[in-house]
């Protein structure tokens, strides 16, 4: 089994845990490359998301053998036969665990933002991660859950070595793997993206994962606890999805999946509403991404948090993401983009703008010089307009270009872009940042910047 990224893992091994939704359970990722995982079950069941700091203690004189480990809350689990095996004095123990416990309370901090750490006494703890290689940080992760007052401990991995389930047996009540291939040798070759997953993209997701959950605890996602079309329901009831639910957008928060009839094809998307959101912000994603972007997530989280609506969704359909020179096709995209914005607009009277990022700002900028577009704003994250470039001159929605500073000849590409757009137009760029913006507090940058642009050109005054 080859998971595509993250994302897609996530998206499968939510199907295998189905049966756990009843329980009211808890799902927490193993930072980093967990998180992502975590954020598609958790969403699928419905269940708040956290994440479990672990810290594994090394022996000091061979780190990689552990001797216990620690986590949040004080809790410290150790292994005396190590202890003893290793004549380890108390005093090289003290030294190792003050030295990861500080390491633990700033990754915990840093994760949740401030955010308290979830209770997890008397309830079911599904611990996740993208992946098992030898399974001592999945343990050591399970016996600081279960210390916590989990009252059942469920480990979930999308892929892990065939023997996996025996060293784990001890440490949890159950143990759920997609794919334990043979010839396995790393977590990393049964990803066609496994790309490392930065810290900012673990707050994003937790914060998305955050405020979802306050929303449907506080009444407000109605639409949801009425089933009309959360994430994981069926095509024909994400269709027809209660329009005029929608609409009230003045009183009623919405988080749903939709489908999309959009030139010929049907498109998924995630439709995000804040009650009152006074706008949406539609965003078209670059080469090789997706709606699952955890970049985009992180803009669009930022955006629902300052009372703006978001539709994040698929330009192209599975089959055509499997070649590559589709997402090229600008034309087709825009038109697609087009079709999806008037699709929108019959759902909500709100103002619309883009977010485009890569080749998805191309398409953006051609689908704001259609004639007659009513696109309000538009924002481009590393953007490839030159693709846009005969028809950048018919552009009239405020346009921001937002560019990393070691992304050179992208710079260029704007630069050429901005003097020939005669809208009002601004480029920015971020020091230091690369294509992909991976930079620590590189995207929270772009996100501030794509925030303050859209509430100034494209919400109307009150």
């Amino acid at each position: 089994m080859l998971f595509t990224d993250r994302a897609d893992a996530g998206h499968r091994l939510a199907e295998a845990l189905q049966h756990l939704e009843g329980e009211d359970p808890v799902v927490l990722g193993l930072p980093r490359g967990g998180v992502p995982v975590a954020f598609q079950v958790a969403r699928a069941l419905k269940a708040p998301l956290d994440v479990i700091v672990v810290r594994k203690l090394g022996v000091p004189y061979q780190r990689e053998l552990g001797f216990g480990a620690i986590g949040e809350g004080g809790v410290r689990v150790i292994s005396d036969d190590i202890v003893r095996r290793g004549r380890l004095e108390q005093a090289d123990l003290a030294s190792v665990e003050h030295a990861e416990a500080a390491e633990l309370a700033r990754q915990a901090e840093r994760f949740r933002a401030g955010r308290p750490r979830l209770s997890l006494e008397g309830r079911t703890a599904i611990v996740v991660d993208d992946g098992i290689a030898t399974g001592a940080t999945a343990a050591a992760a399970c016996q600081v859950v279960r210390a916590q007052g989990a009252a059942r401990v469920v480990l979930a991995v999308p892929v892990a070595p065939p023997d996996a389930a025996e060293r784990l047996r001890t440490a949890t009540d159950e143990y759920v793997c997609l794919s334990t291939p043979f010839a396995f040798s790393a977590v990393g070759e049964w990803y066609r993206d496994f790309s490392q997953t930065p810290d900012d993209e673990v707050v994003a997701l937790l914060a998305e994962a955050a405020a979802r959950s306050g929303a449907a605890g506080s009444g407000l996602a109605g639409s949801e606890a009425e089933g009309a079309g959360p994430a994981g329901s069926g095509p024909g009831t994400e269709a027809a999805a209660d329009k005029d639910a929608v609409e009230e957008v003045e009183e009623v928060a919405i988080e749903e999946e939709v489908t999309i009839d959009a030139a010929g094809v049907r498109l998924t998307g995630d439709l995000s509403l804040p009650a009152g959101a006074r706008a949406v912000v539609m965003f078209a994603h670059g080469s090789g991404s997706s709606r699952h972007s955890p970049r985009n997530r992180l803009v669009a989280a930022a955006l629902n948090e300052a009372g703006l609506g978001t539709l994040l969704f698929d330009l192209l359909t599975p089959a055509e993401e499997a070649h590559r020179s589709n997402v090229f096709d600008i034309a087709t995209l825009a038109e697609r983009l087009t079709d999806a914005t008037g699709w929108l607009r019959d759902r909500t009277a709100v103002p619309v703008g883009y977010f485009g990022a890569s080749t998805g700002a191309a398409a953006a900028l051609r689908a704001a010089a259609a004639p007659g577009a009513q696109v309000g704003a538009v924002v481009s994250r590393g953007g490839r307009p030159d693709l846009a470039e005969p028809l950048l001159h018919a552009v009239r929605a405020p346009t921001l270009l937002i560019v990393g500073g070691n992304d050179t000849l992208v710079i260029d590409l704007n630069q050429q872009a901005e003097a020939a757009m005669r809208c009002a137009t601004r480029l920015d760029i971020i020091p230091g940042a690369t294509h992909l913006f991976e930079e620590h507090g590189a995207l929270q940058q772009v996100a501030s910047l794509a925030r303050d642009w859209f509430l100034s050109h494209l919400v109307k005054e009150a």
